[in-house]
């Protein structure tokens, strides 16, 4: 036979019970509210781009580039000194340095455009000048005796960023892998600045380097040219915080959707109020919009995070008082109930 409280214990025990719940949901509140006012870049930490991420693409990059040059690949310019050997006739050959406008003089031929050349090409097109005129199927060696290189500039979020001699036709993973690679806060887009861009051509070209490497996206991966500045920005960031299992920051690598931003942040808590969020948005010189999001609107869902957007992900009041009550078990036969907040 159950036995019931005499109503001078049960009248205290329901006041308690709603002032306990009452503190509880005034707490939340507050906190709710505290985390809303103190959304500002300071209060989060930015460093946390996986940095395995990178060290995957950075393994993939030095796999794909050579980086053994080939001195018959050097690029021929302004101010090298060259031997130039015919084997078949001792008195054509010479030594001759290039000039401002690219040209060495050879014996019989005059003027002669290098710059520009690799080696081994400026080796067929004397043998192919002095087979029209003067020899039969002649033989040509070109020898670099000292070369003054044009150089390529590596800007931004590369390990080792600097300029670098160009001594050989490479490419965009070339002369990446070059830079030792990307460090954690780089982005996935490459610029490449054309110095030398002729009159319709773009002087600036930009690539996705995740496509390129991760999908072998061999026609991103674009001839550099001597003069050239391949510039890696850094990666803006995002914030999520509230009802996430993961909250944190964020740093933007691709175009990310409001979606997929709760995703990398590990999805909703189970306290979550699925459908209410907060974007605030800084718009600079200190700043912000804040917005109130309907999570379950597709459209919202699509939009793109911004550089410095955090997103609070609100509770639902009743799941968390749920979530975070317990029983607490002492000695036998005694117990009680205790609550933690969850999102603390």
């Amino acid at each position: 036979m159950s036995r019931l409280l005499p109503k001078s214990a049960l009248v205290p025990a329901i006041v308690w019970a709603c002032a306990w719940i009452g503190l509880v949901l005034t707490g939340c509140a507050t906190s709710q509210q505290k985390r809303i006012d103190a959304l500002t870049i300071d209060s989060y930490s930015v460093n946390s781009l996986r940095s395995q991420e990178t060290s995957t693409l950075n393994e993939q990059l030095f796999s794909a580039a050579q980086m053994n040059v080939d001195p018959g690949d050097y690029l021929l310019g302004t101010g090298d000194l060259l031997q130039i050997t015919v084997f078949e006739c001792e008195e054509l050959n010479a030594k001759a340095r290039i000039s401002s406008r690219g040209h060495v003089t050879l014996p019989l031929l005059g003027q002669v455009e290098l710059k520009g050349l690799s080696a081994r090409e400026a080796e067929v097109l004397i043998e192919n000048l002095y087979d029209a005129r003067y020899l039969k199927n002649p033989h040509v060696s070109v020898f670099v005796e000292e070369h003054f290189s044009q150089r390529i500039t590596l800007m931004g979020q590369f390990k080792n960023p600097g300029t670098y001699d160009y001594f050989s036709k490479m490419r965009l993973i070339d002369v990446m892998a070059l830079g030792g690679g990307i460090n954690d806060k780089a982005g996935r887009i490459a610029q490449i600045r054309r110095m030398g861009a002729s009159a319709g051509e773009p002087s600036v070209l930009l690539v996705d380097i995740d496509k390129m490497l991760r999908e072998g996206r061999s026609e991103s991966n674009l001839e550099i040219n001597a003069g050239d500045v391949v510039f890696v920005p850094e990666a803006g960031m995002f914030f999520v915080d509230g009802a996430v299992r993961k909250p944190g920051g964020y740093h933007i690598t691709r175009q990310t959707s409001l979606s997929e931003a709760v995703s990398l942040a590990g999805g909703l808590a189970p306290y979550a109020s699925g459908e209410k969020a907060i974007l605030v948005r800084h718009l600079g010189e200190g700043e912000r919009q804040v917005l109130e999001l309907d999570m379950e609107d597709i459209e919202v869902q699509r939009t793109p995070v911004n550089d410095r957007d955090v997103i609070l992900i609100k509770t639902n009041t009743a799941s968390r008082l749920l979530y975070g009550s317990g029983l607490n078990i002492g000695f036998p036969g005694v117990f009680s109930f205790g609550y933690r907040d969850p999102v603390q």
